[in-house]
């Protein structure tokens, strides 16, 4: 590349538009809803979001803005800000654009507006094909640019970008504000190649290196390549970014093709882990696709094993409370999941009292993060730990995969830090020995709320006034009681059978005495919260919902949850709500105050199962499968608008949910799960269907490759008559399948 003036160092980063060259023509106007996709692309801990025309135009307009999410971002750093690709100074014609079903390869098709070029005069829209072909690989981003010429004459056509490099941490992005910032070095130009850099506070320099494969002139940070296109004959432009050089620059088609074929064979492996579900309807099973390519996109393969991160493009970072949450949705299909979840949260465990983190001995990570900001504690997330739900949720989850998968090593090598989580409950959870888990925040920059929910007015009492610490959710109080029972199972698989039996007898206590606290027959369910005084706050929440996926429940009560969960206060057609209509706070556009959550969904229905209202749980499922198929993709999003559902319409989404998000994308298997009243016993090698029920919709499901212990199963159900039959179909190994009914009082 070259340069025909020098450039200097600067505290701003360069946001030129490139401007339109005489005798270009304003653009057509492409249809509004293709150019605002927002598409997304990730591979480890790099990920990239861009428009519908491929470009990248997020940008800080002034201090302290909120900037859109586009750019590519590495290590919670935005490293590309900018990166628009203009046809003679203004926007191609966008015809459509669209992420591969694996998604791996973004595809953008173009076409040229009418044109004026200097050699060959006027050139008529539609001329010109312009493909861009996108993915990520090991750090970079690749792309590849094929211009095909259907005029029977050769053009010469000058293609323009235009980079920006603003090295904002992911906190920036999203509208923190910094006192002071880093140095923006001056910019490296090459032949072919463009180098930005920046100097952080944190002593760290940070680089991104564009690369091409021809030369091209470099005005400022406007990019110019001429391309040579024969009559009717095609050419190529392939662009490399990335944080380092390549090897062997410049890039070449060879190298470009193997390291797409390498990025689809890695998707391949990761969604080819665990166990198939395909149905008979069209619909659910593409809704199925969707969420498994999607959890391979986000899951990444650290020492430690597959880690989901939790969303794009604020979460794609390892937390825990969301990745044990997905862990849990998808163990019964694959286990390996939570094996990686608990050992790389097991690594990452407290061992001391460092009040700006909310870290205690024993506690399990909320978040961890890599950026300038955490790194020099402007933000607590370097490693972060206010979450009150986190470590029981992590024993929880350890108790869980040793039940499914009877790994008896394993659970000698988590049995330490499981120890250390228990202890983690017993004093700094219950600070005040009344036997309930308890939040509140340490540091002033750290979390208010510190439940799932962990919006600042997501806990209040009736009458809308706010909670004053220390809080005990309910559903806290599930996790606890789970953990305490899955933790005895473990104890009991190394040898501690008198630990067992303590445990166990924790379990049971604490079950009575939630009984006590947080029934509230006023309300006709469990209080959200008991606050720092003791008093309920009497809100009926979805957080009761997830009461009964914890057991803890009485199956009386249990029942009247599931009719409140799904009646009119709470159901909305779409799904549960977070909120009652009839509380005070409700608002059907909130965060947590009224909205739908697919997890929390999933986890109520995996809840529903537990206690056999199968039923409840299968017109659950049913109402998500219909969301899924009216948003983009069937692509569920992290979360969308409680409005009630009707006809002719679709759901209301909210703005900034993330998408994908992990614990979104695993919701329809433990819905599935809670439907079909589906548990396995390793250690039997026995899978006991209870009460199964389906949506009229599904008229037959069929599960592949689940294994038990060292033995695989298949399994086929079926919808006859309102009545759904379990049947096994294959097995590789001695399985046997068990049928049961369950019914609860009313």
């Amino acid at each position: 590349m070259t340069n025909d003036q020098p450039t200097l160092p600067e505290r701003g980063d360069h946001e030129e538009h490139p401007g339109v060259e005489a005798g270009s023509t304003t653009l057509a106007a492409a249809s509004p809803q293709a150019a605002a996709r927002v598409h997304v692309l990730k591979h480890g801990d790099t990920f990239a979001v861009c428009d519908g025309f491929g470009d990248m135009v997020g940008r800080i307009e002034r201090v302290g803005a909120r900037a859109g999410p586009d750019g590519l971002f590495q290590d919670d750093t935005r490293i590309l800000s900018r990166y628009v690709m203009t046809v003679t100074g203004g926007r191609p014609v966008l015809l459509s654009s669209h992420v591969s079903g694996d998604n791996v390869l973004l595809v953008v098709d173009l076409t040229n507006p009418d044109l004026r070029l200097a050699a060959a005069g006027s050139v008529p829209e539609g001329t010109l094909h312009i493909r861009r072909s996108r993915f990520l690989w090991q750090g970079r981003m690749l792309e590849e640019i094929r211009v095909r010429n259907f005029a029977a004459r050769p053009l010469r056509l000058p293609l323009e970008f235009g980079f920006g490099a603003d090295f904002r941490d992911v906190f920036e992005v999203r509208g923190a504000v910094r006192d002071e910032r880093g140095l923006h070095l001056a910019d490296r130009i090459e032949e072919a190649a463009l180098a930005l850099a920046y100097q952080g506070r944190d002593g760290r320099t940070r680089t991104v290196w564009i690369e091409a494969s021809m030369p091209a002139e470099v005005h400022g940070r406007s990019v110019r390549f001429t391309l040579d296109v024969g009559a009717r004959d095609e050419t190529f432009l392939l662009l490399s970014i990335g944080p380092e050089r390549l090897p062997t620059p410049p890039p070449d088609r060879t190298a470009h093709r193997r390291a797409a074929a390498a990025a689809r064979r890695a998707a391949r492996r990761t969604v080819a882990r665990g166990a198939r579900v395909r149905t008979s309807n069209e619909l659910f099973d593409s809704w199925l696709k969707r969420a498994r390519a999607d959890l391979g996109l986000l899951i990444t393969d650290l020492e430690t094993g597959p880690y989901p991160y939790a969303g794009i493009p604020w979460f794609s970072t390892p937390f825990g409370r969301d990745a044990i949450i997905t862990a849990l949705e998808v163990l019964w299909l694959d286990p390996t999941v939570a094996r990686g979840v608990l050992g790389f949260l097991a690594a990452r465990q407290a061992h001391e009292v460092v009040p700006f983190r909310d870290a205690e001995p024993g506690k399990i990570m909320h978040e961890t993060r890599k950026g300038e900001m955490a790194l020099l504690g402007e933000v607590p997330f370097l490693d972060y730990y206010g979450g009150v739900d986190t470590t029981p949720l992590f024993v929880m989850l350890a108790g869980a995969y040793v039940a499914r998968t009877h790994d008896a090593d394993f659970a000698r090598v988590l049995w330490p830090a499981v120890e250390a989580a228990l202890a983690w409950i017993d004093r700094y959870g219950d600070a005040d020995g009344d036997g309930f888990v308890e939040y509140e925040r340490q540091s002033a920059t750290g979390l208010v709320n510190q439940g799932w929910k962990d919006s600042h007015d997501s806990v209040f009492h009736a009458d809308g006034s706010d909670v004053i610490g220390p809080i005990a959710l309910c559903e806290v109080q599930g996790y606890v009681y789970a953990a305490r029972r899955g933790a005895a199972d473990l104890a009991d698989a190394t040898g501690q059978h008198e630990r067992a039996r303590e445990l166990r007898a924790a379990a049971a206590l604490l079950r009575e005495r939630f009984e006590e606290a947080f029934w509230c027959e006023e309300i006709g369910t469990y209080a959200l919260a008991l606050d720092g005084a003791k008093r309920q706050c009497r809100v009926a929440a979805s957080n009761a919902g997830q009461v009964l996926f914890t057991g803890i429940a009485s199956p009386e009560r249990a029942r009247r949850v599931a009719d409140q969960l799904l009646g009119p206060d709470f159901f909305s057609g779409w799904g549960v709500r977070t909120l009652a209509r009839s509380a005070v706070r409700y608002n059907p556009m909130s965060y947590h105050n009224g909205s739908i959550w697919p997890h929390d969904c999933a986890l109520i229905a995996g809840g529903l199962g537990r206690y056999g209202l199968t039923g409840h749980a299968a017109r659950l499922l049913s109402a998500l499968a219909d969301a899924a198929a009216a948003f983009d993709d069937r692509r569920l999003p992290e979360l969308f608008c409680g409005f009630p559902r009707r006809a002719g319409e679709a759901p209301t989404s909210y703005p900034v949910a993330c998408l994908p998000q992990a614990w979104a994308s695993g919701a329809v298997y433990l819905m599935l799960q809670g439907s079909l009243g589906i548990t396995l016993d390793a250690v039997q090698h026995r899978i006991t269907v209870t009460n199964p029920a389906l949506p009229p919709t599904l008229q037959e499901v069929v599960v592949r490759k689940l294994r038990i212990g060292d033995a695989t199963a298949s399994l086929r159900f079926s919808l006859r008559g309102g009545v759904v039959e379990a049947s096994l179909i294959g097995a590789d190994g001695d399985v046997t399948l068990a049928m049961r009914v369950r019914t609860l009082q009313a």
